[in-house]
């Protein structure tokens, strides 16, 4: 009797310890997965406070909360059982969904610094002030928005985890959809607030404590702007990246090899210093190729999409 429930208090030990690595295992995954999207992440966190400027500030939390709502939603229903389905019974369309994906983080990428060099008008501006949208607008218009850099980072993901099982893949998905989605609307919930934070310390009678309140107030456009800038150059390094290795897993192995030869080049000529250089050298060339190939997605949408749309607003204007 003994030694029969020692034999199952081992079965019970095994298993924990079991359990307890498949955990470990979907967590190290998960974290691998999400780094990889890393790129897209920054720039979701960046883009999100953007819809709630200019809000009444008790309003803007309750906004967050529904557009990361929507986000979960997103992910959980609509992009993850897609993917799912699609790498079990169809994975060799991965590759090619993967570089569109790069493709138009590239795009979005090379638009931004368009938009930054190039002198423009705020339309706003000549036609007087606009309605602001209601709550209801500029919810659906953040989801939507979310939708698209949801995918991204679930497609990125999936990459990552593809060899796993199936279950194994979708609960992988899950932990990173949920750990992104609260990691990206927590960040910019502190975001938003810092700067009412920052008056709310400012008024304090207490002199290091009310500067450092001014600071946050002052501080909090320049966040805004960090985060877009690396956001934007993120988004170049991470869409060129697929590019680049989707051109090799698809047999284009040209382009890959001279920036693989270019790596190991730096690696070996720099010592100690080869893993960094090595890696700088291959972000460099990833955000280049992605700004060259946005540039031209850029090009092509001002010639034809960007145009047609014009032309019906230059009409209106001119009656």
């Amino acid at each position: 009797m003994a030694g029969g429930l020692v034999a199952l208090l081992d079965d019970v030990a095994l298993l924990a310890k079991t359990a307890a690595a498949s955990v470990d295992d979907i967590g190290a995954a998960a974290g691998r997965a999400s780094a990889k999207a890393a790129g897209v992440v920054v720039d979701d966190t960046a883009v999100t406070p953007q819809y709630v400027h200019g809000l009444a500030a008790e309003r803007e939390l309750p906004i967050i909360r529904r557009i990361a709502k929507g986000s979960l939603r997103n992910k959980l229903l609509i992009i993850l059982p897609a993917i799912l389905l699609l790498s079990q019974f169809l994975p060799s369309l991965l590759t090619p969904i993967l570089m569109i994906g790069g493709a138009y983080l590239s795009y979005e990428g090379a638009e931004k610094v368009w938009h930054k060099l190039r002198p423009h008008h705020d339309a706003h501006a000549e036609g007087g002030e606009e309605k602001a949208p209601d709550e209801d607008t500029i919810v659906s218009g953040a989801v939507r928005t979310d939708f698209i850099l949801s995918a991204e980072i679930m497609v990125i993901s999936l990459n990552e985890v593809v060899d796993q099982g199936f279950w194994s893949r979708a609960v992988i998905l899950v932990v990173v959809a949920l750990a992104i989605t609260v990691l990206v609307y927590g960040v910019v919930g502190v975001i938003v607030k810092m700067d009412d934070v920052g008056l709310s310390l400012a008024e304090r009678p207490s002199k290091g404590v009310a500067s450092f309140g001014r600071g946050l107030v002052k501080g909090m456009p320049k966040l805004l702007t960090a985060l877009t800038v690396i956001g934007t150059a993120a988004m170049l390094w991470v869409g060129g990246h697929i590019l680049l290795v989707g051109t090799d897993d698809l047999g284009w192995h040209g382009l890959y090899s001279v920036v693989h030869h270019l790596e190991e080049a730096a690696h070996e000529a720099t010592g100690a210093l080869g893993g960094l250089v090595g890696w700088l050298v291959n972000t460099f060339a990833s955000a280049l190729i992605g700004l060259v190939v946005g540039a031209l997605v850029v090009l092509v949408m001002s010639l034809t999409v960007h145009r047609r749309k014009a032309a019906p607003a230059s009409e209106a204007g001119s009656h």
